[in-house]
């Protein structure tokens, strides 16, 4: 307790000098403190996330039991100096905001660093107690996934794709890696399920649908963990493919499933248009003629974003828990964490080839590993669920949505580690 009550009295010294002087520069030193008691908890380490204007550095002085109190002082300080009419400064959040409008990479800086544990946590209790996501049923899968690509829309700013689009081969190597290799792969372990494995039809649709479909938003986000120079790049490769999806996932469903089951082409155009087109288009609106209400509405899209990100994990699985826990559920994981690990391997090293001269080779290995090994499961989930009416279909996107997320966060380990070796 004597421990405790001296950072009071310490951290209440810095309060009374910060608000005598009320000045922003006082702010990160009470950032510090925060982070330097909160980065000594289970948290991964991402030396990229020390990059940000605000330096983050760990102050021994305190430990991670009075990180509470840290909050809940830093928050005071924060709102206290920004709300005085007197003050002549606003808050950092609303530097951060008015800073280019709220440029992508500002905006995924303050995402939120426990997503990789949110989505393994999400699995584990879907898999231990379904009941706990169960009530985020099918019909909530477009809506959540709209959400999704609204945020999309909302966090970018026309500038931030400047020079993302100066580096053309780059974004149609992305392109080839998600509509070129991930339907080969889909097709042929589609196959082998079927052919090699005995599984039913159904299962070996739903690993071509998943295939078929564009590259997920959390690409995004591990490019950003491990180099977040490259994160505009990884938009620009995330958003054309959304954009194009709406006629190419309905043909390669066509060309790779037709033939097995029914699909309904003009439906998928019509639901891929609602799903993804409009709320990307929506917010791309407001962003850019209402600045106002993007910036108090962005504050509110990264918590919300992991929310519905582990509802969208959970929520197929434990769904599906019965499918997944069957005799042939070993079957369909291993296969779908050899489809997209063969992707993600795939993505790495046929970079490496291809832009060999490239000044930041490695950084553009990874981000390209990401575009082909991760893509939007929840679409493919939502799709088989409307337009095919054996529930199997769905079964292998409901577990990629799971492998993938976490495949692709355990490389943003695996990656940020060796970058700080």
């Amino acid at each position: 307790m004597s421990s405790l009550n001296a950072q009071n009295l310490q951290l209440q010294g810095i309060y009374n000098s910060s608000s005598r002087r009320r000045h922003p520069a006082h702010y990160p030193k009470c950032i510090n403190q925060l982070f330097g008691a909160f980065a000594r908890s289970s948290l991964p380490k991402f030396p990229e996330l020390t990059s940000a204007r605000v330096s983050i550095q760990p102050d021994s002085r305190f430990q991670v039991g009075s990180s509470r109190f840290l909050v809940t002082r830093c928050v005071s300080d924060k709102f206290s100096d920004s709300i005085e009419p007197d003050s002549g400064h606003v808050g950092l959040p609303s530097q951060m905001a008015d800073r280019g409008n709220g440029s992508i990479v500002d905006i995924l800086k303050q995402a939120n660093s426990l997503l990789p544990h949110v989505v393994l946590a999400s699995t584990l209790m879907a898999l231990v107690y379904p009941p706990s996501f169960t009530w985020f049923t099918t019909r909530y899968y477009a809506p959540a996934l709209g959400f999704l690509m609204f945020a999309v829309g909302l966090n970018s700013n026309e500038k931030d794709f400047v020079e993302a689009f100066s580096r053309p081969a780059a974004i149609l190597a992305g392109y080839i890696g998600q509509f070129a290799v991930k339907p080969i792969l889909g097709y042929l372990f589609g196959m082998l399920s079927v052919s090699m494995f005995g599984l039913p039809t159904p299962i070996g649709a739903g690993i071509m649908l998943v295939s078929c479909v564009s590259g997920a938003q959390l690409s995004n986000y591990a490019t950003f963990l491990t180099d977040p120079q490259l994160a505009p790049l990884s938009i620009v490769m995330t958003s054309l493919s959304t954009a194009t999806a709406v006629v190419v996932t309905p043909l390669l469903s066509l060309l790779l499933i037709g033939k097995r089951l029914p699909v309904d082409v003009k439906g998928m155009v019509s639901s891929i248009t609602q799903i993804v087109v409009a709320p990307i288009a929506a917010g791309l609106f407001l962003n850019r003629f209402f600045p106002r209400i993007s910036s108090a509405i962005r504050p509110f899209l990264p918590p919300l974003s992991v929310l519905v990100t582990a509802c969208c994990v959970g929520a197929p699985l434990a769904i599906n828990v019965e499918s997944v826990m069957s005799p042939f559920g070993v079957t369909i994981l291993s296969l779908i964490v050899a489809f997209h690990l063969s992707a993600f391997v795939i993505g790495y090293f046929v970079t490496g080839l291809a832009f060999h001269d490239a000044p930041d080779l490695k950084a553009l290995q990874r981000t390209i590993s990401y575009e082909t090994g991760m893509q939007s499961s929840l679409l493919g989930l939502a799709l088989a669920n409307k337009f095919f009416q054996d529930p199997l279909v769905a079964v292998p996107p409901a577990i990629s949505t799971v492998i993938m997320s976490l495949m692709g966060f355990s490389l943003v380990m695996i990656w940020a580690k060796k970058k700080e070796a």
